[in-house]
């Protein structure tokens, strides 16, 4: 689930409307909280996902289905409630994608998210010329390792934190202000003509290191389930 913040223009009251991104009613009721409180939205960053560790043929249907109804199902219900309302007003518009550097190559272990992301990136490619006739520009930026703990506690626990970060030529994860940055780029009104693009921005890691978790295809398979089962989440 997402949460979509609104504040209101007078009086300064947060108007809050929680959004499950996987239910396109959900998705509409938020862009009408969110507009009613501020006005017309012409810009969208997709940014809701979820990923886990796990030898495929271990998949359980559940767990494939999450994780692609986060990632893909929820990017096209947002990405197309706002292209509707965009496109009744006449107005111009931007979204963004966050992908991931593997959302190309693939990438083991990780599948439904690769899956997933494959998925986000050829979508907002695909609308970039669908909709460039509505003035609307689709973009996607591919991220390395920026540490969150959200996805250092589900994919970087123990020394995988220390090989990930040897992995990077730079030998340092990335900055939030350094991704941050490049969002509002090319968000703003500096960039009018880039679209249907995917920025990547990782430090060189995926021209050093290729697919990112590949590294697990080295080790005893055995072994590797029991690390990748040791980091899943609690229930």
């Amino acid at each position: 689930k997402a949460t979509v913040a609104a504040i209101e223009a007078l009086g300064g009251k947060a108007a809050c409307s929680t959004c499950d991104v996987r239910d396109s009613a959900s998705v509409r009721a938020a862009f009408d909280a969110v507009e009613a409180a501020l006005g017309p939205v012409n810009g969208l960053i997709n940014n809701a996902a979820g990923n886990f560790l796990c030898a495929s043929e271990d998949l359980s249907d559940n767990a494939f289905d999450a994780v692609v109804k986060i990632v893909l199902y929820g990017t096209f219900h947002a990405t197309r409630e706002l292209g509707r309302r965009l496109i009744e007003r006449k107005a111009p518009g931007h979204v963004l994608s966050i992908v991931t550097t593997y959302a190309a190559s693939g990438s083991a272990f990780v599948l439904p998210s690769a899956a997933a992301k494959a998925g986000v990136l050829a979508m907002m490619r695909s609308l970039a010329v669908e909709w460039a006739t509505y003035d609307i520009r689709l973009n996607a930026i591919a991220p390395g390792p920026f540490k969150t703990e959200g996805a250092f506690s589900r994919l970087m626990v123990g020394d995988l934190e220390k090989q990930a970060k040897k992995r990077v030529p730079s030998q340092r994860f990335g900055e939030h202000d350094e991704l941050t940055n490049l969002v509002a780029y090319i968000l703003s009104d500096a960039s009018p003509y880039q679209t249907g693009d995917c920025v990547t921005i990782d430090g060189a890691e995926s021209l050093f290191s290729g697919q990112q978790f590949a590294g697990f295809a080295h080790i005893d398979r055995a072994a590797a389930k029991e690390m990748m089962s040791a980091v899943k989440p609690r229930k």
